[in-house]
């Protein structure tokens, strides 16, 4: 492999559009919070973010490696764009570089960042294959990158509730996700929630805990944290995610990547919600 090859096969261990995303989480995160964002704290936490995703998501395929060379033969190890070790440390790099902008933060923020660096860590290792705790863990993750812009600019109050609504979305997804795979994950011996109860009972888990979510998100603007233009957005992204938990009975890789939609979709009500209410309407 040449140089060129290599360097193409580390930016792809990072799944960079996974990095953009937690990385503008945490700045949504940090704008509810009223911070300002111009300020260090905040270029940090989102670099930091980044960094941390992108490390966890090499770690990630440095253990999967074995497994990618039946399931994903095209990705950086198993194609040998990428060797084991390699990989291995530029994934400890990227963490130490995120370890050691969140070092810089208030103590809330490297606390959140100390939690998120253990579970990235263990999640492929020891809880990817468990019956729902696996995607646990990474709902907790997606919904914790609000909670750690806010912590960045000290005031994680108002990102509390979008971090739980944030974790029910993603935790429906997860689940999805695992129905669409449940061939290949009982051929690599995992114990996912669709292998354990059945795939139809997960649906209706991943349904109910949706239902739940949607109930939930007219919370923020209850609370103040948004103003109307919030509830205009999350209506529809509430019906758009609705529907794809409806149809993932029939079409799971339909579902989960309307669901991705309508997750987008609530992430941008919270952005407008909070500039709508910034600008003093209400």
């Amino acid at each position: 492999m040449t140089a060129g090859e290599t360097v193409r096969g580390l930016v792809e261990l990072t799944r960079p559009v996974n990095v953009i995303a937690a990385s503008v989480l945490t700045f949504i995160g940090a704008f509810v919070a009223g911070g300002d964002l111009a300020q260090f704290d905040v270029v940090a936490a989102v670099a930091a973010t980044g960094l941390a995703v992108g490390a966890g998501n090499a770690i990630n395929d440095y253990f999967d490696r074995e497994i990618d060379r039946i399931n994903q033969p095209d990705r950086a190890i198993p194609r040998g764009a990428v060797s084991p070790r390699t990989a291995l440390v530029f994934s400890v790099f990227l963490f130490g570089m995120a370890v050691a902008l969140a070092l810089m933060l208030p103590w809330q923020a490297l606390a959140i960042a100390a939690i998120n660096l253990v579970a990235l860590v263990a999640y492929t290792e020891f809880f990817k294959g468990l019956p729902g705790v696996g995607n646990a863990l990474v709902a907790y993750l997606v919904g914790s990158t609000f909670l750690f812009g806010a912590a960045a600019v000290e005031r994680i109050e108002p990102s509390v509730v979008l971090f739980v609504l944030a974790a029910i979305a993603t935790l429906t997804r997860e689940i999805v996700k695992d129905v669409e795979d449940v061939e290949g994950d009982r051929e690599e011996g995992l114990n996912t929630l669709p292998i354990a109860i059945g795939e139809r009972r997960a649906l209706q888990v991943a349904a109910a805990l949706l239902v739940v979510g949607v109930l939930a998100s007219p919370v923020p603007y209850v609370l103040g944290y948004f103003g109307i233009a919030y509830l205009v957005l999350v209506v529809p992204a509430d019906a758009i995610m609705v529907y794809a938990a409806y149809e993932s009975f029939d079409d799971p890789t339909a579902g989960q990547s309307k669901l991705k939609y309508g997750m987008f979709l609530a992430a941008l009500a919270f952005v407008v919600g909070r500039a709508v209410l910034a600008f003093g309407v209400t």
